[in-house]
Order: C-alpha cells, then sequence, then structure tokens
C-alpha cells in the first residue's frame, strides 16, 4: 500500500530589511512630528519672534513719523530694504540660526539617550547612519518651519519703510532664505556630530556657537577659519546697509573669503560632519544609565 505523504512546509519568507532611503524616511516621518510638537519648538518660536518685534516697532515708529528712529549716520532716512539685511545677519545668522542649530542638532541623538529609548530604536534592522539621515532631515524641516514664518513677517514690516519697494527687494529675500537654508544644514551638521560625540552635547555647542566664534571673528589671523560664521559671512555683504555708521560692521563683513570660495568650504564642512556624525553613531556602543 502506498503512503501518502504531506509535501513539506514551505520555508518562511526571509523579512528584508528596508533600503537605506525607506528608513531614513521613515526615521524622518516619525521625527518631524515629536520635534515640532516639543517644548523645545515653543521655546525658539519665541526666539525667532524677538526679530518680529524689532520690526514692529521700527514699522510702528516710522508711521507716526518719528524718521529719526532709522537714521544711521547722515541725515539721510535708512531704506526698508537695508535694515531687513542687517537684520538677517545680526539677529538670524550671528544668533538665531547657531541657536536652533545648537538646540536642535545636539538633541537629535543625546535626546534618545537621555529618554533611554536609544536601544529600542537601534534594535530594528535599519542602518544607523539612516536613523541619523531621517532625523537630521527632521531636523532642517522644523527649524524651517520655525524660521520662515518670522522672515516673512519681518519682511513685510520693515522693507517697505525709508520708501523700500517689496518688489525690488524680493532678489535679496530669496538669497537671504538662501543663506538661512545653508547655516541650518552646516550648523545642523555641526551639532548633530557635537551630539552623537559629547556627554554634555548642549554646553559644547553653546560655548562654541556663542563663545569660540564670537571672539574669534573679531581677532585678525587665521583661527577665524575655524569658524562657520567666517565662511557664512563671505556670503552676506548683498544685504548689508552701506552707511557711514556701519562702517565698522562692513570691515568685520568684508574681511571674509570669496563666495565661490566660501560656499565650497561651507559644503565640505556640511559632509564631513555629516558623515562624521552617523561614523560616531554607527560606531558607539550606547550603554544606559540606570
Amino acid at each position: 500500500m502506498a503512503v501518502e505523504t504531506t509535501p513539506a512546509a514551505a520555508p518562511a519568507r526571509a523579512i528584508r530589511p528596508p533600503s537605506f532611503a525607506t528608513a531614513a524616511f521613515r526615521v524622518f516621518d516619525l521625527s518631524l512630528g515629536q520635534m515640532l510638537w516639543s517644548r523645545r519648538t515653543i521655546f525658539l518660536a519665541l526666539v525667532v519672534s524677538a526679530p518680529v518685534i524689532l520690526g514692529l516697532i521700527v514699522r510702528i515708529l516710522t508711521s507716526s513719523g518719528i524718521s529719526g528712529a532709522v537714521r544711521m549716520g547722515g541725515s539721510a532716512v535708512v531704506a526698508g530694504p537695508s535694515i531687513f539685511g542687517l537684520f538677517i545677519w545680526l539677529l538670524y545668522l550671528r544668533f538665531t540660526i547657531p541657536v536652533l542649530g545648537v538646540f536642535y542638532g545636539t538633541s537629535l541623538i543625546a535626546d534618545e539617550v537621555e529618554d533611554k529609548t536609544i536601544t529600542y530604536l537601534f534594535t530594528r534592522p535599519i542602518a544607523r547612519g539612516a536613523v541619523v539621515l531621517g532625523k537630521y532631515l527632521a531636523y532642517l524641516v522644523a527649524t524651517g518651519l520655525v524660521v520662515l514664518p518670522s522672515v516673512m513677517i519681518l519682511y513685510f514690516l520693515v522693507v517697505p519703510t525709508g520708501g523700500g519697494s517689496l518688489a525690488a527687494a524680493f532678489p535679496a529675500l530669496v538669497k537671504d532664505l538662501g543663506l538661512l537654508g545653508l547655516g541650518l544644514a552646516v550648523y545642523g551638521a555641526l551639532f548633530a556630530w557635537v551630539g552623537s560625540r559629547f556627554k554634555y552635547p548642549l554646553v559644547a555647542g553653546l560655548v562654541f556657537a556663542f563663545g569660540w566664534e564670537q571672539v574669534i571673528l573679531l581677532i585678525p589671523g587665521y583661527l577665524k577659519r575655524f569658524t562657520i560664521a567666517y565662511y557664512i559671512q563671505g556670503l552676506v555683504p548683498h544685504a548689508m546697509p552701506q552707511d557711514s555708521a556701519l562702517s565698522i560692521l562692513q570691515v568685520v563683513v568684508r574681511d571674509a573669503l570669496s563666495a565661490p570660495m566660501s560656499l565650497l568650504w561651507l559644503g565640505f564642512i556640511w559632509l564631513f560632519f555629516l558623515l562624521m556624525a552617523a561614523r560616531a553613531v554607527s560606531r558607539r556602543e550606547y550603554v544606559l544609565e540606570q
């Protein structure tokens, strides 16, 4: 009598891990919502509102006929686009952008370690580099959504003052937005590395952004080449007011590399520190303290 045999059970289908791009997008999607609704974002939204308040004061003073509030040096009233360019340089590029880079960039990995969720994140079958890239992209979008409304409100408040034209100043606005995005990208890459490498990244980031950079830029010599602000200022002069009362600022801003060299170095710094952040996270063993 023939013995019936049952076919062997089909082998379980191996689950393939997601590709690097898919994993990065999933981390980006998860991290973006967490960043936008965090207490950090609310605090930094208040920080970027400071230039808007100053712009509102300038608009009220000029609308009230108190034109002396926007006189710098001679008797001519400074045009709105020049004031807007000054705000971009002093309030955004030299303060707001580094602040956003420090508080967001250093937290990309450090927050996961502090919340003791880093091990759960790394047990998933995805490359650690994809985690860093996804969080970094979420940082860029989140900070852009924080900065953009502030810049646009300031633009409509300040540029029309002193006879300025919104249409004529629009090309400069596009350049300024590009500068802000570039600053966020480079500072974010640097501080993402700081956050993955140092035990107290926020302190290290604040020391660099508001200690080292602020002091070294005022000292003649080659040390200023070890700052990000030095290369960014090579792209800024188009927005600076051409007023004698601001001659000191003009000297500081113009003591920089050419625009192509500044872009080249900024691109190198951005890529170098982003790769270093991914490398540090990939090789580091995270042991959570009890």
